[in-house]
């Protein structure tokens, strides 16, 4: 099974590009992020017509996120599964496919260190940790995927120093992205390429992408079951080039799921 990950900064923007890349990387689920469309606005029609069955949790305009599917789409979860009182910014959506809990999530972005938004940000991921506990458990096959806006260590932004005082890679948000891991998920990609400077974002300004300033902010979390069999992993920095890309690029994970 191929999983996928892919902020597309605007769903509409960028619908040339995505069947064109659905078309060569034949992802089996792809997450999408910052669709910025309503949930009647979401081409479902057009995906089905690429084999893939979709589901989309978004209210237009803002955030939005969607899970793409040609192995099957079961039990929808739009918004948090925690029992809490729905929250409104349509960041995250969940259903099984092909035996896997999957979950497209886009992490609010925290804006700056100790601001309303950013104590929403470390809430946010607290109640996604809830949200497994009240669905599943780690010894299930879980996927996480999405844009986490935390880069997980300083070996994930170009230049630590560039970043100091700012949102994304302080002690906090880190912290609530380990609690993550700690419940029983894994940053794969991190494990298959160990090595620096390979970066999932780069800002549209000053060159960033052309001169490697970039993050790791997108991830693929994989509970164990899923995990152990992760055979490969990529960021496909090719669509991140050409006519309007996204300043995301995709980014997927192989799993072999044989006979254990």
């Amino acid at each position: 099974m191929r999983i996928a990950t892919w902020n597309v900064n605007s769903l509409k923007a960028r619908m040339d590009r995505v069947p064109e890349w659905l078309a060569y990387a034949r992802p089996d689920v792809l997450c999408l992020q910052e669709t910025k469309l309503s949930d009647a606005a979401f081409p479902h029609m057009a995906f089905e017509a690429l084999g893939y069955e979709s589901v989309h949790h978004g209210s237009g305009q803002w955030n939005g996120v969607a899970v793409l599917s040609r192995v099957g789409i079961d039990s929808p979860v739009m918004g948090f599964a925690d029992g809490e009182a729905p929250d409104q910014d349509t960041r995250i959506v969940t259903a099984r496919c092909g035996g896997a809990l999957v979950s497209s999530v886009y992490v609010p972005n925290g804006r700056s260190v100790g601001s309303d938004h950013y104590v929403y940000k470390l809430a946010w991921l607290g109640r996604l940790r809830h949200h497994l506990e009240a669905l599943t458990g780690p010894a299930s096959p879980v996927a996480v995927c999405g844009d986490f806006n935390i880069a997980p260590s300083d070996a994930d932004v170009w230049d630590p120093a560039a970043f100091e005082g700012s949102t994304h890679v302080t002690e906090p948000e880190r912290e609530a992205l380990a609690a993550l891991e700690d419940w029983g998920l894994e940053d794969v990609f991190r494990r298959i390429w160990p090595g620096p400077s390979l970066y999932t974002y780069w800002d549209y300004r000053a060159g960033d992408f052309h001169e490697h300033r970039g993050m790791r902010i997108d991830l693929v979390l994989l509970s164990r079951p899923l995990a152990e069999r992760a055979t490969w992993a990529l960021v496909d920095r090719n669509a991140r080039k050409g006519k309007l890309p996204s300043d995301h690029a995709p980014l997927f994970v192989d799993v072999e799921l044989g006979a254990s």
